[in-house]
């Protein structure tokens, strides 16, 4: 239906966002996420307790020093200037960075939880066969803590689809630009377009139901394996 066409673009934008996000965690959260599980450093808490920051930190609080951080007079401004833009802030690659920040500890945790679950034997027993740090990373630790990975990429996917007050604070509302799903749905709200406003509010709730499940029914079927 005519009405519906321009429904398609927040959703697109928001698909590519979130799958841009999740790459981006699991390649920066993974070298985090070993760090946190097998460092001895009497700091570390400290910076898991930076990570986690998202976690219990208002949106809006995040998005004001992101926006600050992002803006004309911050570094956004700078790195910006270098791609013929005046900064990073209301712009896809601001809410990149956003979104990255902003999701990071659903996937950090999750990753690390799972590095920690196999303790210290299986890289000891990789060390005696003459492996070397790097070839047990990715032979034996990473195969071993796939579950964390999967888990770690749905909820990070999952989390950064639904966000709403990070995106708005550095993105505003450009449609085809910064225009996410969550945006949408508040301007149509706003603009007293219910059936649209239905339309995305409803899949966006099927989603999550979805993603739920998907997690819990897939932690029971780790939890039978591990019997």
């Amino acid at each position: 239906m005519p009405e519906f066409e321009h429904l398609w673009s927040p959703i697109k934008l928001t698909l590519e966002l979130a799958t841009l996000t999740t790459i981006l965690l699991l390649c920066v959260g993974t070298p985090i996420a070993w760090w946190l599980a097998r460092s001895r450093a009497r700091w570390k808490e400290a910076v898991a307790a930076v990570v986690a920051l998202p976690l219990v930190l208002p949106p809006t609080v995040l998005g004001f020093y992101l926006l600050l951080l992002l803006g004309p007079n911050g570094p956004g401004g700078s790195i910006g200037s270098l791609f013929g833009l005046r900064s990073l802030a209301f712009t896809f690659e601001g809410l990149v960075i956003g979104s990255v920040i902003y999701s990071m500890p659903f996937v950090v945790q999750p990753i690390r939880n799972a590095f920690e679950a196999f303790g210290d034997r299986p890289l000891e027993v990789a060390a005696t066969l003459r492996a070397s740090d790097w070839d047990a990373f990715w032979s034996v630790a990473l195969p071993l803590a796939r579950p964390g990975f999967l888990t770690g990429a749905v909820l990070g996917f999952a989390h950064t689809v639904g966000e709403f007050g990070v995106v708005l604070m550095i993105g505003g509302n450009i449609p085809g630009e910064t225009k996410v799903l969550s945006v949408a749905i508040y301007d149509y709200v706003e603009t007293l377009q219910w059936t649209q406003a239905h339309v995305l509010a409803g899949g966006m709730l099927v989603f999550s139901f979805a993603v739920i499940l998907s997690v819990m029914l897939f932690e029971k079927r780790l939890g039978r394996v591990g019997k």
